[in-house]
């Protein structure tokens, strides 16, 4: 076994030797390429596998950020759609309040001015229909009074409000067609 052994490792040896010695003669490997030729090509090849690695991680990250944005902008709605008709009850009790004692009438007007001015704070905006051409994405017309001519905003029902520029509830009004 022993000497099995010892002729495999010799011609293991004798194998290797000449591609050594085809290396040392041209003072390159035998393939042709040079040492520093593949280091060049292996740096070049882990710089562009970082940049992608890089700009990978970067699109990453804003997607991340733009999906918890998306989120916060849902949530932000979902509480404000929620806060409208609280809204709209405020406003209806001040119209109601007309014959009302002062201090009444200016302690409602204080927490309607406060509840509005932090939902303006949030990007809440009024719709401003009255008098303006009815737009359907921003009116809901329930009544319409005869006449030629295009439809203009008579009336507002109910007002609309925008929130960050997109219409969060379409104002309910009535139109008349003016006429030509």
């Amino acid at each position: 076994m022993a000497d099995q052994a010892r002729e495999e490792a010799t011609s293991d040896e004798e194998l290797a030797a000449p591609a050594a010695e085809d290396a040392d003669a041209e003072g390159a490997p035998a393939d042709g390429v040079s040492p520093s030729a593949a280091s060049e090509a292996e740096v070049a090849e882990f710089r562009e596998l970082a940049q992608r690695v890089q700009a990978d991680f970067e699109n990453y990250r804003k997607r991340v950020l733009r999906e918890q944005t998306e989120r916060v902008e849902r949530a932000t709605q979902g509480l404000i759609e929620q806060l409208l008709p609280v809204l709209d009850s405020c406003e209806l009790a001040l119209s109601s309040l007309e014959g009302a004692e002062e201090k009444v009438r200016k302690g409602v007007e204080l927490v309607f001015a406060e509840l509005l001015g932090v939902l303006e704070k949030a990007g809440l905006e009024r719709i401003d229909a009255l008098g303006k051409p009815f737009d359907p994405t921003e009116h809901e017309a329930v009544a319409q009074e005869d006449g030629d001519g295009e439809p203009v905003v008579c009336d507002i029902l109910r007002p609309g409000y925008r929130l960050q520029g997109r219409v969060l509830r379409p104002a309910t009004v009535r139109v008349t067609r003016a006429g030509a």
